[in-house]
């Protein structure tokens, strides 16, 4: 089976512009994630998807392989469409890394890839058990709900809409889809429940995607804000 990994990237951002190229303890922030992402020995190749000049010369700078995307894109499943249908070499799955997890744990992606070991696997995501009441009602943190096979029922970031049988699982914002099912999940239209929740997945299920979610013990820092940097070089010193 072989995956390419693409880390879509943006240098607009609301919160923190220009995120991708903010220094943390000496590398860039993209920098980080991709050299992390090429230790998944899983992976056949790893390449950054921007919409930016700056990023894309960083990357090429720092002898990683970018490739230019329209700036038309509404999310980084759109971005990876993109790259993927441009590309000449043959491959069967496509990882969408998180441009902002700088110390994402190859280990990581390589079981959102054995999620494929599955030939019914469309798209695969992960999922990590919450153990604090923090997290639990945190409305920035989505939870994911999936049965004892793993096929995802739902994601919403409210508790109140999810069922109390169910064990609460924070969701991890990694995906993988096969190559023919990325091409049509980013021709479908937004959806009721993708517009409620601002979760795109939801988009797939109410479509009739199946959606496999892996439970990984691995803990995940993503970088919102300028204040989430310090929180990343506590955690690397």
């Amino acid at each position: 089976m072989k995956v390419i990994g693409i880390i879509p990237s943006r240098y607009g951002s609301t919160r923190f512009p220009g995120k991708p190229l903010v220094d943390i303890l000496g590398k860039s922030m993209i920098q980080r994630v991709y050299e992390q992402s090429k230790k998944c020995a899983s992976l056949t190749d790893v390449i950054v998807a921007t919409d930016d000049s700056r990023i894309y010369n960083h990357v090429l700078g720092f002898g990683g392989k970018a490739e230019m995307t329209s700036k038309r894109h509404k999310t980084g499943t759109e971005r990876c469409n993109e790259v993927a249908q441009n590309l000449n070499t043959p491959f069967d799955v496509i990882v969408n890394i998180q441009g902002d997890e700088p110390l994402i744990n190859p280990l990581q992606i390589n079981e959102i890839i054995q999620l494929f070991n599955d030939p019914e696997t469309q798209i695969g995501t992960l999922a990590k058990k919450i153990d604090d009441t923090a997290t639990l009602e945190d409305e920035n943190t989505p939870k994911a709900i999936f049965d004892t096979q793993g096929n995802a029922l739902n994601f919403s970031r409210k508790i109140s809409n999810i069922a109390t049988e169910f064990t609460y699982y924070k969701h991890i914002g990694i995906y993988a889809y096969k190559k023919d099912v990325l091409e049509k999940i980013c021709q479908l239209q937004e959806s009721n429940n993708e517009k409620k929740e601002r979760l795109e997945q939801l988009r797939w299920l109410d479509n009739n995607y199946n959606i496999k979610v892996g439970i990984t013990n691995f803990q995940t820092l993503s970088v919102d804000t300028p204040e989430d940097i310090e929180k990343i070089k506590v955690q690397m010193r």
